[in-house]
Parts: structure tokens; sequence; C-alpha cells
């Protein structure tokens, strides 16, 4: 018997815990992805080796990653899959982990996830424009006066 692919597995997990959108977990599995290939441009002493990724990197991966990929609507793709929350990518990465499509280490743990990051900080503030300086009318901050 063939092993699964990637989308049976999802397929199988979200009838087991439909909470996520089949897209968070292609989403999650690209951005780890990424998130490897960054981590072995910075430590390039390390780059044939296979490294592990920590939960804190993984998100901060993540973080980039849908940044990059939905720019000012990153937030809202990821609550459209049901991501709301840092913690919510460490139980897409936790349900891969059962179904043997991710490793984890003895130290990984699904507390790893949770609150790293405020979801609104990360993807609607880095799109939200910069506040005038005191005293400066909104036609002067745009340049029409």
């Amino acid at each position: 018997m063939q092993n699964p692919d990637f989308g049976e597995i999802v397929a199988l997990i979200c009838k087991e815990d439909p909470r996520f959108n089949r897209r968070a977990y292609d989403f999650v599995r690209l951005g780890l992805d990424q998130t490897v290939k960054e981590l072995r441009k910075k430590d390039s002493g390390r780059a044939e080796k296979s490294r592990h990724v920590t939960g804190p990197e993984l998100l901060e991966g993540l973080r980039v990653y849908a940044l990059d990929q939905f720019g000012p609507l990153a937030k809202t793709v990821l609550n459209a899959w049901g991501v709301r929350r840092c913690r919510d990518f460490g139980d897409i990465v936790f349900n891969l982990i059962e179904y043997n499509v991710f490793s984890k280490t003895d130290s990984d743990r699904r507390e790893d996830f949770t609150d790293v990051f405020d979801f609104d900080e990360a993807f609607v503030r880095p799109f939200q424009p910069a506040k005038p300086l005191r005293g400066t009318s909104a036609a002067e901050a745009c340049g029409a006066a």
C-alpha cells in the first residue's frame, strides 16, 4: 500500500478536526519550507544539514511568509481559514505531527505557539498609515498645503 499524499492526509485531518481550512495546512507546509530556507541562509555553515525549527521560529517565518504572500490581506485570509491566533498555527502543526507529516523533538510543545505575537500587530499594523505629527493637519501631512 502506498503512503497517502499530503492532500489525502489533510483531508483526513479536516474530517477529524474541521476548525481549519485545508489551505491553512498547505500554507503551514509551504511556510515551513520557506522558513527553513531562510534559516539556512542565516546559518550558512549548516546549509546541508537538516535543521529543526522551533515553534517561535516557525511562527516568525509564517508571519513573514503571510505578509509576503497576502500583504494587507494576510489577517483576512488567515482568519477565513480559521487561523486567528498563534496557537491555531500550533494546532495545525501538531495535527500534522500526529499524522507523521511533521516531526518533533522531545522539547517541542503546543505551548511553544501560544501568544508569540498578536495578529493585529503582526498583520494589520504594518499597513496602517503613520500618524501625522502633532499640530500637522491632514492636508499638510499629505503635502496638499
